[in-house]
């Protein structure tokens, strides 16, 4: 994996998870300022990833995030259950974006609404797909990473000329924005859109001098995901009504691009969709077999996520791919997209408090650490006192993905410790 490897790997997971998937729901928080919600979440995971980019220089390996928990903390619960937290994250922003592919693979080739049965085969297909890439190993991703971020940059560029050409600037007046509060409890949401610059940290196995690289890659990731963020916000509520926004959901950027580029519009950005959503999927089930694989290995997870599998990977892969394809085909992931999200910025704070710990041994700026660890927090309560106030049946899930995590540590942790205090079995009997 080279160092621009790496950051298209962060790229294409953050725009696929990000710009299409979410812009109608951010949209439904922040209004005409969704790209100031974009901005302030792009200094938050700048801030975070200052101090991911340091631990990762410091303890490079395939196991990224859990490698720093476990430096941080120890294998103990807090490890454990900050791990659970972040296999769930991985997993709904994972099956989050195939759905997004199923729902414009259908809408482009069959002219299908987003929940119909081609939706639905597409969405399956991209697993399928993305799994078979990951079997082919680390050299082949970047490879085809690569190819489909370069392509998607230069798809946004022309996207973002001809919508800022023509926008209306009173749609985007400070007059018409939501209070404050909104908009800060809205970065909870769009930081969902930044999540994949983790995926960067799961890189440091395969990358080539990580103390280097791997701190270059984030940076790189998160200033050009941050400007891109930026600019097609401003295109698409410029051009488009927030209720427009809302309306068209995750097909919000091809219907922008409608009144300058017509029917060729609307199908480029969709093409575009595919692409991005396809690498996010790819980059996301990347980290995921890194992540339980180094858990499995520590004994945080069960060891059937890191034995072996026929197909040519770890059975983590297999399980992986198994729990994207149920929740993407069987659950509405619109009502939880905020849970992703916010359990996410739970994780990164945990890992920043393990990057202050840890600040000796990695040469990290106490100041830039604790803001990022002040920010992250603020974002948290403001959104948790919103949630709950506004959608308590979304607080309720926080609550329980917590408590399912919990309750899995204590299982696993149970069957652990009876198995390394049984007993030896006794000898066989001598002929």
């Amino acid at each position: 994996m080279t160092m621009r490897g790496a950051a298209v790997l962060g790229i294409g997971a953050m725009v696929g998870a990000g710009i299409f998937a979410l812009l109608g729901q951010a949209g439904a928080v922040a209004g005409s300022a969704t790209w100031l919600s974009f901005l302030l979440a792009g200094v938050v995971a700048a801030l975070l990833g200052y101090s991911v980019a340091k631990l990762g220089a410091r303890y490079p390996s395939g196991g990224g995030i859990i490698t720093f928990l476990l430096e941080g903390f120890g294998p103990g619960h807090m490890t454990a259950i900050t791990s659970w937290l972040l296999y769930f994250a991985s997993i709904i922003v994972t099956s989050m974006v195939a759905v997004s592919f199923g729902s414009y693979g259908a809408s482009l080739l069959a002219d299908a609404p987003p929940d119909s049965l081609w939706a639905h085969a597409l969405t399956t297909l991209v697993v399928l797909l993305v799994a078979a890439v990951n079997i082919a190993g680390a050299t082949f991703i970047d490879k085809i990473q690569s190819w489909i971020v370069f392509v998607l940059l230069a798809v946004f560029a022309v996207f973002v000329v001809v919508t800022l050409a023509q926008m209306d600037p009173s749609l985007l007046a400070p007059s018409t924005y939501p209070p404050a509060a909104d908009i800060v409890s809205s970065v909870a949401l769009t930081f969902f859109a930044f999540l994949g610059f983790a995926v960067i940290s799961f890189t440091g196995g395969d990358l080539p001098d990580p103390a280097k690289n791997l701190p270059r890659a984030t940076y790189l990731a998160l200033a050009v995901t941050t400007g891109l963020y930026v600019l097609v916000s401003l295109g698409v509520f410029g051009t488009l009504t927030v209720q427009e926004v809302i309306d068209n959901g995750e097909t919000a950027l091809a219907v922008a691009a409608l009144p300058a580029l017509g029917q060729a519009g609307f199908a480029m950005m969709a093409v575009a969709a595919l692409l991005a959503t396809s690498s996010s999927v790819n980059a996301n089930i990347y980290a995921a077999v890194g992540s339980t694989a180094k858990l499995a290995q520590s004994g945080q997870f069960p060891p059937v996520f890191g034995a072996r599998a026929r197909v040519g990977s770890t059975r983590g892969l297999v399980i992986s791919c198994v729990l994207v394809l149920g929740l993407a085909n069987l659950v509405d992931l619109s009502a939880i997209a905020s849970l992703g999200s916010v359990v996410a910025l739970g994780i990164f704070l945990i890992v920043s408090v393990a990057a202050l710990r840890l600040r000796a041994q990695t040469g990290s700026n106490v100041l830039v650490v604790i803001t990022g660890i002040v920010a992250t927090a603020v974002v948290l309560v403001v959104f948790s006192v919103q949630t709950a106030r506004d959608a308590p049946e979304t607080f309720v899930g926080m609550v329980a993905i917590l408590a399912l995590a919990v309750v899995l540590d204590l299982v696993w942790s149970s069957i652990r410790r009876r198995r390394t205090t049984a007993p030896p079995a006794p000898p066989a009997p001598a002929h």
